[in-house]
């Protein structure tokens, strides 16, 4: 089913955005008030992670590697999409942008789009380039997170944490724009709706139109994008002591397919870096709604139920060209196979949360007792080019016409569905033991159920921490917790174990982390040492003829569960101020990641998990009205194929920008101008050795916005 309200809401949106207030403050006891007055230089510091424990509880007191990435960090990086929000956390490492989505990895394990994404804690369908001019922070929370959140995996989970309404009025209109050309206009209003404050708003609205910098083989034109975003969150003080919260978001994003770039045996480019093989036509067409609820109840000063709901609906049009590489396209040509896909996915998420503070037995306790719920849907229509001659392939010859082909809308296609539901109940309790120690114990029972092969899949995931702290601003802890993901069955019916269940993969984990606030608490650095394993993957051994295993020929494979992924590693991190002007975030990864599985990765690296990464984003205030910034981002060598013979060279990327505000009739008015990749280094960010994305030359892009 389509949402059918994305116009009415955008309207009200607008509607709502463009309405003047006038309010006094509201006194308010009991339900948390946010007051945006204008922003600080003194914002790269977050005290608290609200998807780290599922509630506002301070990072200190989180026996867990959480890096918070404030949205002012990003606003001075002019970051567009969440890859550039997340270049601030060296653990987490790009993948392929193909299908104008983004992959990534935290850890060296690669986050699925369907459970590795949340939204305010609910899960989210991330198959796309995600928005982020609606966020007010992006939390990166690392190691296994199933005791609280379910099926996920063993890296970790990134956490968008939207921007709520505000009691005042405010109103900021921005625009940038680069040198190839792209646009970004932006509106971003809240305020209270009445005198008393008790309905308030945030709205956002977003147009943009991207240039990208490479361009087509066929006609040298350059890959587009167009998007659209609308964003309402209101409140509604239904009591002192009852929170009711409505958000609704809509993203209409169209561009062009680019697949990336064909690396050779050497790791080098295949062509120039600029060229886009995928043909001008192809494109896709992403139409994403968000409608949710939350309602908070505050029973008393220390008991409060929070309970929230959240319908997803994402339907996608891709026409693919689906170039296909080979050694010599220039020469011989290379071929594609066009087809025309249409994609429904329905996440309906729920959850519910208990949460008190009590003593006893001479002990604090801070007590979590919850349960969430999804209802997952996917439905496919696909048709292909169809040519008995050809087979369905075209022969492409770079630098000539590709002509989009004629497809046969009218014959009979099949609908492929997926769907399935899963559930868990959790319970958490963070106990202080003195003012010393803490004990963090939680444990979950999750229950999947799904038609067909894989229908039922049953998990318990513990998870345990200990926090001492010898000093007032430092801790020490250590973590143990547990992932799992559930599989598929088998239903190749060449396999000997076909038309049978897979047992869900796990994850366990072992962290020792020490955390520090210094200069007065303005800097927090943080340090971490993790343990990793992956269990339960699946290994599929080819059978020949004479094994007998393959029953004289019968079965030409066997599917079988045991092997194992182990990630070993350490991370620092440093985020705060350093000094009266000078403001930093900085972190490293260092990562030994392999396969234990006894096939042909035996022994081998993960694709895209470097053994080194870093990063650095720095602003200096030379003036109350001028400040510079400064960025560096370094990635190790990577292989590029899961043989581990293709691999991809380290790079370091410098990025520098500058901004200057200024009182235009008594509103602030703020300038910015950046440089991302001062040196126009050439390199190669994340995918794979047939799909991998060039990094971008050097490119600047200048922004203005006006706070009223």
């Amino acid at each position: 089913m389509v949402f059918k309200y994305s116009v009415l809401g955008l309207a009200v949106g607008s509607a709502l955005m463009a309405m003047p207030v006038l309010a006094e403050v509201a006194s308010d006891a009991n339900i948390e008030r946010i007051n945006v007055t204008g922003r600080t230089f003194n914002d790269y510091k977050v005290g608290t992670a609200s998807g780290a424990m599922r509630g506002d509880i301070d990072l200190m007191d989180t026996p867990q590697s959480v890096n918070v990435i404030p949205d002012f960090v990003t606003d001075e990086q002019l970051a567009t999409n969440l890859a550039e929000v997340l270049v601030n956390d060296s653990s987490v490492t790009a993948g392929t942008t193909r299908w104008n989505r983004q992959v990534f990895s935290i850890r060296g394990f690669e986050l699925d789009s369907g459970n590795g994404y949340l939204i305010n804690g609910h899960q989210q369908w991330s198959h796309y380039v995600q928005p982020i001019e609606t966020l007010q922070q992006v939390e990166v929370l690392k190691g296994p997170s199933s005791m609280l959140y379910g099926q996920s995996g063993p890296g970790g989970l990134v956490n968008m944490v939207t921007k709520k309404p505000t009691y005042d009025s405010m109103l900021n209109l921005g625009f940038d724009t680069d040198g190839y050309g792209s646009t970004r206009a932006q509106l971003d209003a809240g305020g209270s709706l009445n005198e008393a404050q008790s309905i308030r708003y945030r709205g956002v609205l977003v147009k943009q139109d991207t240039k990208y910098w490479r361009e087509y083989s066929a006609n040298d034109e350059n890959q587009e994008r167009d998007r659209w975003l609308g964003y309402l969150n209101m409140e509604f003080d239904l009591s002192d002591d009852l929170l009711l919260s409505v958000k609704y978001d809509h993203t209409q994003d169209k561009a062009g397919i680019d697949a990336g770039g064909w690396l050779d045996k050497q790791g080098n480019v295949i062509g120039e870096r600029k060229t886009v093989w995928d043909a001008p036509w192809a494109f896709t067409d992403n139409t994403v709604s968000n409608l949710g609820a939350d309602l908070t109840w505050h029973m008393s000063d220390n008991w409060k139920v929070k309970a929230g709901y959240n319908e997803q609906q994402f339907n996608r049009q891709r026409f693919d060209s689906a170039p296909q590489y080979t050694e010599d396209p220039f020469t011989k040509g290379y071929s594609i196979k066009p087809f025309d896909r249409y994609d429904d996915w329905q996440h309906k998420t729920a959850y519910a949360d208990f949460t008190g503070e009590f003593a006893l037995a001479g002990m604090e306790h801070q007590l979590l007792i919850g349960a969430n719920y999804l209802d997952y849907y996917y439905g496919q229509y696909i048709d292909r080019y169809v040519d008995d001659a050809t087979k369905g392939t075209i022969t492409v010859v770079p630098g000539q016409p590709i002509v989009k082909p004629d497809l046969d809308y009218h014959r009979d296609t099949t609908k492929y569905e997926s769907e399935y539901k899963y559930y868990g109940f959790y319970l958490q309790d963070l106990i202080t033991i003195n003012e010393q120690w803490k004990l963090l114990a939680g444990v979950r029972y999750d229950e999947q159920k799904k038609d067909g092969l894989g229908e039922n899949s049953y998990a318990v995931s513990p998870k345990f921490g200990v926090i001492y702290s010898p000093a007032d601003n430092g801790s020490v802890y250590v973590n143990y917790s547990k992932s799992f993901t559930p599989q598929a069955g088998i239903t190749d019916p060449l396999n000997v174990n076909h038309d049978t269940n897979l047992k869900p993969e796990y994850g366990i984990q072992y962290e020792v982390g020490t955390k520090w606030e210094l200069f007065d608490d303005s800097l927090l650095l943080t340090a971490a040492v993790f343990d990793i394993t992956l269990e339960n993957i699946s290994v599929t051994e080819l059978l020949t003829s004479s094994d007998p295993r393959s029953e004289d020929g019968k079965y030409t494979s066997i599917t079988t569960q045991g092997g194992e992924q182990k990630h070993r590693g350490f991370e620092v991190g440093a985020q705060g101020k350093l000094g009266d002007s000078w403001f930093v975030t900085s972190s490293m990864m260092y990562l030994d990641a392999e396969y234990q599985t006894g096939d042909i990765r035996e022994g081998k690296t993960p694709i895209d998990a470097p053994e080194w990464s870093a990063n650095i984003w720095t602003r200096y205030e030379v003036t109350d009205n001028f400040a510079m910034n400064f960025g560096a981002i370094y990635v190790g060598e990577r292989f590029a194929d899961t043989n581990n013979t293709i691999s991809k060279d380290s790079y370091v990327r410098f990025d520098i920008g500058a901004a200057y505000t200024m009182d235009i009739m008594g509103k602030d008015v703020s300038l910015r101008a950046n440089v991302r990749n001062l040196f126009d280094t050439e390199y190669l960010d994340g995918g794979s050795d047939k799909m991998v994305t060039i990094g971008q030359d050097r490119n600047f892009s200048v922004a203005v916005e006006a706070k009223f």
